[in-house]
Formats: C-alpha cells, sequence, structure tokens
C-alpha cells in the first residue's frame, strides 16, 4: 500500500476517534453535570493520551500526534469539568 494512502488511513481514523470526545464535551458543557462520568476512567485516558502524544512525537508520526493532541484537549476538558462539577 503507498505510503499516502496509509497516511489517509491514519488521518480517518484520528478524525473519528477525536470527533467522537465532542458531543461528551458539549453534553457535560451545556448541563453542568458530569455525575455519571467516571473520574478514574478519564485520569487514566488522558494519561494514555499524553503517552500516545509523547510517542507520536519522538516517532514522527503526525496522524498519531494529531489525533492524541486534539484528543487529550478534549478528554482533558471533560476531566477538569468533572473535577469542577462532579
Amino acid at each position: 500500500m503507498e505510503p499516502f494512502a496509509i497516511k489517509l488511513i491514519g488521518f480517518a481514523a484520528a478524525t473519528c476517534t477525536t470527533v467522537a470526545y465532542a458531543p461528551q464535551v458539549l453534553k457535560v458543557w451545556k448541563t453542568r453535570s458530569a455525575r455519571d462520568i467516571s473520574l478514574g476512567m478519564f485520569l487514566i485516558m488522558v494519561l494514555g493520551l499524553a503517552l500516545w502524544l509523547i510517542y507520536g512525537l519522538l516517532s514522527g508520526d503526525a496522524p498519531l500526534v494529531a489525533a492524541n493532541a486534539i484528543t487529550m484537549l478534549l478528554a482533558g476538558g471533560i476531566l477538569v469539568m468533572k473535577l469542577r462539577y462532579g
């Protein structure tokens, strides 16, 4: 498979997994309620995303960097709102 096609698949996957967090961020933002969200899950998720981001930076993998940087911001936003709104 061509390297360009592989990158396109990577960016498509990155887009899907990143955009998946947006509805949750919007719901918590609008309702100001994060009661049903697991604090432990989001702590581990943000840590994992940070590690994937570091790995992507070190390996020079653009789709991995883009996906994990944006997803870390979204998941981090949910984590902050979880800490703030319970």
